[in-house]
């Protein structure tokens, strides 16, 4: 029988720190860089299943056709990363993706979305179905939206799904339809990536992850990556706020490690109406520095605290 570290995580019994513990030893092992500072944007792709392979790569014989489903998680948070998911697979899988019970993943809460992820890492599933992520860092994110010539959320959404999809595609996997959880309206979108990929039909449209399982699919591949990057997020900043009249201090992972941090990841969702997040947002404001890097400053929330509470600075 097969022993999961997540088929641990809804039981009441263990303490939330053990179970998160077990959550995070089950994504290390994917290979995943988990409990590191997160500066740059990363991307990992899952093992390509072997239903997606050519059963005969020595003739050219064309792999199997396959389904791909594109979403997102963290788009409107002020802090911590925003996480795209991809995942795929073959036409005649796509009764087992259904099955998966991925449907609607907007309302799957953490507990039920962890086992759900797992699922598809076992020996089995993993034959069957495919996945990605693209981690974009809340340091990228600022810079990029920051600059002279602004890259907006939408055209980051845009690349991002584009470069997943190109990278599948040159990983020999036989895409022939994509779904796709729509940013900005659905049908520029669509002629946008059906413009720059001819051969794949392309549907692009509201609540995709309700409609589609392999969107689903795809969605909690995010959500879950997005919540355990969040869950042991280790800062980079080695200098304690100035400011915590706010804040019920609390250090980074662990206060008997040497790697533990001055700073507190009580943070909560990352979504301005947390009130753990506006409590974090209040308690971490430098007069000088503004936060440290898990913010994006260029997000209207932060950027009315550091104007209201910093010190001004003429250059």
């Amino acid at each position: 029988m097969h022993s999961s570290p997540y088929s641990v995580l809804a039981s009441p019994i263990l303490p939330l720190a053990t179970r998160h513990s077990l959550a995070l030893l089950a994504l290390i092992d994917l290979g995943l860089p988990l409990g590191e500072p997160l500066v740059a944007s990363w991307t990992h792709h899952s093992p390509i299943p072997s239903t997606c392979k050519s059963s005969d790569e020595l003739s050219n014989t064309a792999a199997p056709p396959c389904i791909l489903g594109v979403d997102e998680a963290g788009r409107g948070p002020v802090l911590g990363p925003m996480v795209y998911g991809i995942c795929y697979a073959a036409f005649s899988e796509q009764d087992f993706v259904a099955k998966l019970g991925v449907d609607d993943s907007k309302v799957l809460t953490e507990p039920m979305r962890n086992p759900l992820f797992e699922s598809m890492q076992l020996p089995h599933q993993r034959e069957r179905i495919g996945w990605a992520v693209k981690v974009l860092s809340p340091q990228d994110l600022s810079n990029w939206m920051l600059r002279t010539a602004k890259y907006n959320l939408n055209a980051i959404a845009h690349d991002t799904t584009i470069g997943l999809i190109k990278e599948t595609l040159a990983r020999g996997v036989n895409v022939k339809e994509v779904y796709v959880d729509t940013v900005g309206p659905p049908e520029k979108y669509q002629d946008k990536l059906s413009r720059i990929f001819p051969g794949i039909q392309f549907t692009v449209t509201k609540k995709a992850d309700s409609l589609f399982p392999i969107v689903s699919a795809a969605s909690i591949c995010a959500k879950v990556i997005r919540d355990a990057v969040l869950l042991h997020w280790r800062f980079s900043e080695s200098i304690a706020p100035i400011n915590r009249d706010e804040l019920t201090y609390s250090p980074g992972l662990d206060a008997n490690n040497s790697n533990s941090s001055p700073w507190s990841t009580q943070f909560g969702s990352g979504y301005p109406s947390d009130p753990n997040t506006v409590k974090w947002l209040h308690g971490h404001l430098d007069p000088v520095f503004g936060y440290p890097g898990i913010i994006r400053f260029s997000w209207a929330t932060c950027e009315k605290l550091v104007n209201a509470k910093g010190v001004e600075v003429k250059w």
